[in-house]
């Protein structure tokens, strides 16, 4: 089906249940910290080392803010500041191994929440969502471009 062939209105509707989702999935993750402070880790474990006012851009606050934000990680082990090879008066943050366990203790909870939520599905539902799997990681896909931009 083409985006010409969508019915009126499911777009809209798809966009509703998926925010829905979303924003139910961030009120059932762990309170340990900020949401910013682990979006920013997350966004490091994908995209490698990153300047500060990179991370602010992507993160949508201050540079001033992400200066702090990454203060306060580093002072708690889990971002360190290294200058960047290409140009040495450039200082870019990076995941230590403490932040990138981190993230990857906060990605399986999640995987597991939405595990145990699936399991209470029909098999109808669960064939429903293994088909839209494609669509729903080329979702992701674009809204990782849109969001943090080029690789560095």
């Amino acid at each position: 089906m083409s985006r010409q062939d969508a019915a009126p209105g499911a777009t809209a509707a798809i966009g509703a249940a998926l925010y829905g989702l979303a924003t139910r999935a961030a009120r059932r993750l762990p309170r340990d910290m900020s949401l910013t402070s682990a979006a920013t880790l997350a966004t490091l474990d994908r995209t490698g080392p990153r300047r500060i006012t990179d991370l602010a851009a992507v993160e949508g606050v201050t540079q001033p803010a992400m200066t702090a934000l990454v203060r306060v990680m580093e002072e708690s082990g889990l971002v360190e500041r290294r200058g960047d090879p290409s140009d040495r008066r450039v200082t870019l943050a990076c995941l230590t191994e403490a932040g990138a366990s981190y993230v990857r203790t906060r990605h399986q909870a999640g995987v597991h929440a939405y595990e145990r939520l699936i399991g209470e599905l029909s098999g109808d539902e669960i064939e429903a969502l293994m088909a839209a799997l494609p669509a729903l990681k080329h979702l992701a896909e674009l809204e990782s471009q849109d969001r943090e931009g080029p690789k560095r």
